[in-house]
């Protein structure tokens, strides 16, 4: 029989009950889309032109592909409507296939007019201001777990993409006929889409960007210049753009190229996307090894073990390419740090920091230098071969010791000694200083005060209050033992209150004694479990 719920208790709550199939029940997440803010063409009505293979090769195929590409220029709405003018993108889609396959296999099929054409239809598809960011900023959005937000048009800007990368990278391509059409305007359009959330458009702009800058010599510095703006802006006005990763990686691969002497400007990310870019940078340029180097010491963490873990991974990368003459301008802090990690508790700090010494080319560094390194590494090599927590650790310590000791074994046995008669020299302070405190008790005992100070009735008092709740009575004898040990304070001799000087004196705060005075135990308040039966 049902019970009827009393009239004064609260709705019962809606639960949604999930039915659980076989197996962990696996939630699918949407695809996010949205699309930018296009322009839409008026006449959309497209219609299908001959195919390019048919038209006989000449003036009459020429005048065709400038039709397919203008035939492109025309654009349709995708996300108010997706289901509007369907047999019309058909007819661009296909138009845009065929192009594409055309200029990839075609020869002789760029000609100064197409240029102007192309460009023209490229600018038209994809520079169009892009709509705000849908992903939440900071840690509530995980890049490896949340969905990217899609571009909803992307059936169309994706052969779009792909027909400009094939006229770029095409055989009769001509950049002293390009460059009047790919311009600085041009360049900074397309810097302006790496903001796209849409991962795959950001990965042809990577493309397409590395193939102008190759292509074009008098576009390299503006290109460069307007990264380091673009980097600029993130660090200290938006701390928010979606391309971030990919201008990194650009400015990676620019440095591989031939080219004058690069402004090397600071950038800030990720350390794992900037480790490919700085080491760029050092292969042609060493003397920059010394800055960054010194910036990674200055800035390591000190509380973060995965962090920790990190700049060792970029500072082998960096080691692996440093010059010798390099290598001994940091190697003395740099070896302390390493040290440092090599004493770490977390063992994977400690372990990365030993795998230096499985690196060939920083273990002849360290053989050069043997010298100045050894002396600041074996104590904590020592130390922890015996005191470590990781069985692990121990092994790679040994192995590190090992390889010391067959690089110099005279600089091997004076470390050792030197390590010896330094901790010797620690026990024997450590008793010096525990025998002089002994004495100076001892000269306390000495004087005549001693039985006074060291334990007078107002210390005993106390020391019976702590477990206790002052009374009345045990206030008033508080106070006349302070009062009456400041009077002989105040008429002891002057020897005698240099010596009293040294006490911590209680502090006389009349609105403590006040509340001590007022104070009344709390069980006169409260009834006893007798009572309440």
């Amino acid at each position: 029989m049902n019970k009827r719920p009393s009239p004064n208790a609260p709705p019962p709550t809606q639960l949604n009950k999930i039915q659980y199939g076989g197996g962990g029940q696996v939630v699918k997440r949407e695809r996010r889309q949205s699309s930018s803010r296009f322009s839409l063409s008026k006449n959309r009505e497209l219609h299908k032109l001959p195919p390019l293979k048919e038209c006989p090769p000449g003036e009459e195929q020429e005048v065709l592909f400038m039709e397919k590409i203008r035939q492109c220029c025309v654009l349709f709405d995708f996300v108010s409507d997706p289901l509007s003018d369907l047999k019309y993108k058909e007819v661009k889609r296909a138009a845009l296939t065929e192009m594409v396959e055309y200029i990839t296999h075609s020869r002789d099929v760029l000609t100064d007019s197409i240029y102007p054409e192309a460009v023209h239809m490229f600018s038209v598809n994809l520079f169009r201001p892009l709509p705000p960011s849908s992903n939440p900023s900071g840690a509530e959005f995980d890049p490896e777990d949340d969905e990217p937000t899609l571009e909803a048009a992307w059936p169309h800007l994706q052969l779009v993409y792909e027909f400009f990368l094939r006229f770029l990278e095409s055989a009769d391509f001509q950049p002293n006929i390009a460059k009047k059409y790919i311009d600085q305007k041009f360049v900074l359009s397309l810097l302006d889409l790496f903001d796209s959330e849409d991962p795959r458009e950001r990965d042809f702009l990577k493309t397409i960007l590395h193939r102008i800058y190759g292509k074009f010599l008098g576009l390299r510095a503006y290109i460069r210049r307007h990264i380091n703006n673009i980097f600029y802006r993130f660090i200290y006005e938006t701390e928010h753009h979606n391309g971030i990763a990919e201008l990194l990686e650009i400015l990676g691969r620019l440095t591989a190229l031939p080219s004058s002497t690069y402004p090397h400007e600071r950038v800030a990310a990720s350390l794992s996307s900037l480790a490919y870019c700085v080491v760029q940078f050092l292969e042609k340029d060493s003397t920059l090894t010394e800055p960054v180097i010194s910036g990674l010491l200055r800035f390591w963490p000190r509380t973060h073990s995965p962090k920790e873990v990190m700049f060792l991974n970029e500072l082998e990368e960096i080691l692996d390419v440093i010059e010798p003459a390099e290598f001994s301008k940091v190697m003395e802090p740099l070896f302390r740090q390493i040290a440092q990690c090599v004493s770490s508790p977390h063992f994977q700090v400690a372990e990365r920091a030993l795998y230096y010494w499985n690196n060939e080319y920083i273990l002849s560094l360290m053989s050069d230098n043997a010298a100045q390194i050894l002396p600041i590494m074996f104590p904590s090599l020592y130390r922890n071969s015996k005191n470590h927590w990781n069985k692990t650790i121990h092994g790679l310590i040994y192995n590190a010791l090992k390889l010391f000791m067959e690089m110099n074994q005279k600089l091997f046995d004076d470390c050792t000694q030197q390590y010896k008669a330094e901790k010797q020299r620690v026990k024997i302070r450590g008793r010096e200083r525990a025998e002089m405190w002994n004495r100076i008790e001892e000269m306390a005992r000495l004087n005549p005060q001693y039985s006074m100070f060291n334990s007078p009735p107002a210390l005993s008092l106390i020391c019976s209050m702590e477990t206790d709740t002052p009374t009345s009575e045990d206030i008033q004898i508080l106070k006349k033992t302070m009062e009456s040990e400041a009077v002989q304070v105040l008429h002891s001799s002057p020897q005698e209150q240099k010596i009293l000087c040294k006490r911590s004196d209680l502090p006389q705060d009349i609105y403590t004694i006040r509340a001590l005075e007022s104070h009344r135990r709390a069980e006169e308040y409260l009834s006893s479990s007798q009572e309440a039966l």
